[in-house]
């Protein structure tokens, strides 16, 4: 077989372990997806009315608030889930099925491959059920079109790819897999201190820096301009650009670690 058709085939099937493995231990997932819709529930029916007065400057309209929130829900889905997949891959490298692939005849890349194309799946999959929540609970996108929509969906897979392949190196540099799940914790604490609940205009002019130079409030800011069909202006480019250059970091970190003659 060619290196091409042997790298397919062998991604494949790390690809089908990875999802069995979500299948049969679903708990992880599950916990780690909870978090962003009680978030999206605590703040549509708690605050709703205060958040949507404060940001508009006028009466209180919940409905407001469900469009202005769910596309940051949507990215913070992402940052929550990932966290699973550094769990899965530092527990992979502790228990030692890693050790024992590297003596197999399998191609070295597909390991990895099989855990981050499962977890860009995974992803996706939970950013679909918190959009059903979102629509449940009142959120509506008549404006955008069919190529918005389309977009928004390759943003999600794009920016779903960029955090998958640094928590994957999360993975592989942490000692085990507790430490995993703290070292990813950024990929939800990011979100709370973006423009996911509140505009960055709103904020103090000293925390406005750190909420507008980071990667979840571009990527907010223009899912939310295509899915409200509102101006997304430079924010798209810079989501782009974050999610590009977070893929190479977070892959050539990952290969590093990965190649890394075990001790």
């Amino acid at each position: 077989m060619s290196t091409l058709s042997l790298a397919v085939r062998d991604s494949s099937t790390m690809l089908r372990r990875n999802l069995l493995h979500a299948r049969r231990y679903p708990s992880l997932t599950l916990n780690l997806l909870l978090t962003p819709v009680m978030l999206l529930l605590l703040f549509v029916y708690i605050f709703g009315d205060a958040m949507s007065a404060g940001i508009g400057g006028g009466g209180a309209d919940r409905s407001e608030y469900i469009a202005y929130l769910v596309p940051g829900i949507l990215l913070m889905t992402i940052g929550s889930t990932t966290i699973g997949t550094a769990v899965s891959v530092s527990m992979d490298m502790n228990e030692g099925i890693i050790a024992r692939f590297r003596t197999m005849a399998i191609h070295r890349g597909s390991i990895l491959i099989g855990h981050v194309i499962g977890s860009v799946l995974q992803c996706v999959a939970s950013g679909v059920l918190v959009g059903v929540v979102g629509v449940a609970i009142g959120f509506r996108s008549v404006d955008a079109t069919v190529l918005e929509w389309i977009a928004a969906l390759g943003l999600i897979a794009l920016f779903a790819l960029a955090l998958t392949w640094i928590a994957v190196g999360m993975g592989l540099s942490s000692p085990n897999p507790e430490a995993a799940s703290n070292n990813a914790m950024p990929l939800i604490f990011l979100p709370l201190i973006s423009s996911t609940f509140v505009p960055v205009d709103a904020m103090p002019g000293w925390f406005r820096p750190v909420a507008e130079y980071q990667p979840f409030t571009p990527a907010i800011e223009t899912l939310r301009g295509l899915l409200l069909g509102t101006e997304i202006g430079h924010n798209g480019w810079l989501a782009v650009a974050w999610c590009l250059g977070l893929t190479a970091l977070g892959y050539f970190w990952s290969k590093s670690l990965f190649d890394r003659d075990p001790k």
